[in-house]
């Protein structure tokens, strides 16, 4: 479960920015105008452009991570806080001029925030006196946060702020730890700000994530917008990529990629990939890992074997239709269901030859729509939870403070507890959240009677490896006489060569391609059962 288990815990096409493109600014150097770059060792995390005056901050961030672009406006008080604040969302690829996605006004008035999400209504939601609002990885609001800080006097008790996504406050700890740096502790993350003679950040770093802060004079317009994804076929392959369109039983189409193998007139078995959690592109890339596009690499794997692939866009992200927020695991559950029976209609797919293979949050919908569809010809997991999501959780959240800089003793157990009552009083206005939480996938591993193949990293620590081994058993225990599981050595969540497999070394991994030992295993397992019923038949006769 990446992006989402990623904002969970803390809250998980590149650009040539460094160099001709921006200039470092000088220290000391205090300007209205600038930007940011958050860069791990391997990519540009985060890209920010701001404009500062005495009376309010503008902003524009793009968070390669998670493939999403805010603008921003805040209207400041002369005591650094905030009396209102304009937010506007668009996906990262967004054409210049775009309508925003999503657009909110918060208004801050004593204890109290009242949001006017525009499309949804106008909400009252509890804060303390004098927060900041944060946009998740903004360093113009970490400045912000700082400038607090330095007019309160660094109060012991911290300094108030409030998260636009989902209206959560909290009080964070900064401190002056030397006259030209400034720390933030947000969670277990200690965010070291470089500062001039104002109060302005001119670079930094947050080591655990082993993340930069480079303060730059200036970023042209396109630097702000991520290129359309190509999901055309590579030269030379056996195969060809069409986009298409899925109709969903609630009015939207989901955008997709079939690859079909080439060759004489035939109905081709075919295999539907499903991305795990946070909103996903159709070859589930993860940006803060250059290159890691897994769904295209199975594609091209399977393609070669004989097999078609249908991977897609999740509603309300890329070119899909609906909408992603408050959508369920049940939801996306019921768009596989729907990319199946369209499949079933067309004419170069074999209806009874119709497969699906799901990662993380994917290898639970798998299951859900296997149990419902015995027809289902295989099903593939890809690191699959087996625990509840309350158990998932915190196993990720205890993981997250024992690695903290500061988790000892009772600092450790009461972050830890207040990391959980962070879920729960989220869960109460999140609808994914609640639904994973209490979901135990045992139950429904228990009646599915489809073949199916078990795959798992052995330092995946995000899926804890043992929950192969339960999901195995709870498939068997159910009847399931087809049940393979393969644990791979020195391999993390993404499916990637990693001997230590913690989510906060992505950002330095060197190799994005899925191992070619599991790329093959997928491809010999499918291969195998999902030849024709006849030739099926005629095996199991012998």
């Amino acid at each position: 479960m990446r992006h989402r288990f990623a904002l969970l815990l803390h809250r998980l096409t590149a650009l040539c920015l460094l160099g001709a493109l921006v200039a470092a600014a000088p220290a000391g150097a205090a300007a209205p105008r600038g930007g940011f770059l958050l860069l791990s060792p391997a990519d540009t995390v985060a890209i920010e452009r701001f404009e500062r005056a005495s009376d309010h901050l503008q902003g524009a961030l793009l968070f390669k991570m998670v493939k999403q672009r805010f603008e921003y406006t805040l209207a400041l008080l002369p005591d650094h806080t905030v009396r209102s604040m304009n937010e506007r969302y668009w996906p990262a690829d967004a054409a210049p001029g775009a309508k925003p996605d999503q657009e909110a006004d918060f208004s801050f008035v004593g204890d109290s925030c009242i949001v006017d999400m525009h499309l949804e209504g106008i909400k009252r939601m509890g804060t303390a006196k004098g927060a900041i609002p944060f946009v998740n990885p903004s360093v113009l609001l970490m400045e912000q946060l700082a400038k607090r800080a330095e007019l309160l006097g660094y109060p012991q008790n911290g300094v108030p702020m409030f998260v636009t996504a989902g209206g959560k406050s909290t009080n964070l700890t900064i401190t002056r730890t030397s006259p030209d740096t400034v720390v933030i502790q947000m969670g277990r993350v200690d965010i070291r700000l470089q500062m001039d003679a104002e109060g302005d950040v001119i670079g930094g770093e947050i080591p655990l994530q082993g993340l930069r802060i480079v303060r730059v004079d200036s970023l042209p317009g396109e630097a702000l917008r991520l290129p359309g994804s190509d999901y055309g076929a590579p030269a030379g392959a056996p195969y060809a990529a069409s986009e298409v369109r899925v109709p969903s039983r609630h009015g939207f189409a989901l955008a997709g990629t079939l690859t079909v193998p080439a060759g004489a007139a035939r109905r081709w078995p075919v295999v539907v990939t499903i991305t795990g959690s946070g909103a996903e592109d159709r070859d589930e890339s993860l940006p803060i890992v250059r290159g890691y596009k897994p769904f295209r690499e199975i594609a091209d794997a399977l393609g070669r074997r004989g097999i078609a692939v249908l991977r897609m866009d999740d509603r309300g992200y890329g070119d899909s239709g609906g909408q992603f927020k408050n959508a369920t695991t049940a939801d996306f559950a019921e768009d596989i269901e729907d990319a199946v029976k369209w499949l079933r209609a067309q004419s170069q797919i074999d209806p009874a030859r119709v497969a699906l293979l799901g990662h993380s949050e994917g290898g639970l919908i798998a299951p859900l729509v296997a149990a419902r569809d015995p027809q289902l010809r295989a099903i593939v997991l890809l690191a699959g939870p087996a625990l509840s999501g309350r158990k998932v959780l915190e196993y990720q959240n205890m993981q997250a403070v024992v690695r903290g800089e500061h988790a000892t003793g009772a600092r450790r157990d009461s972050l830890f507890r207040a990391a959980m009552a962070q879920v729960d009083t989220m869960a109460m206005s999140d609808a994914w959240l609640r639904w994973f939480r209490d979901h135990d996938p045992i139950p429904t591993a228990r009646k599915v009677r489809t073949p199916v193949l078990i795959l798992q990293g052995a330092t995946d620590h995000q899926v804890t490896p043992e929950q192969a081994t339960m999901l195995e058993k709870a498939f068997r225990v159910g009847g399931n006489a087809d049940v393979t599981r393969r644990v791979f050595a020195a391999t993390n969540h993404l499916f990637l060569a990693d001997s230590s497999g913690v989510p906060a070394g992505y950002s330095q991994l060197k190799h994005p391609n899925v191992r070619p030992e599991v790329l093959l295993t997928i491809s010999d397992w499918l291969a195998l059962r999902m030849k024709p019923a006849a030739a099926v038949h005629a095996k199991r006769a012998r």
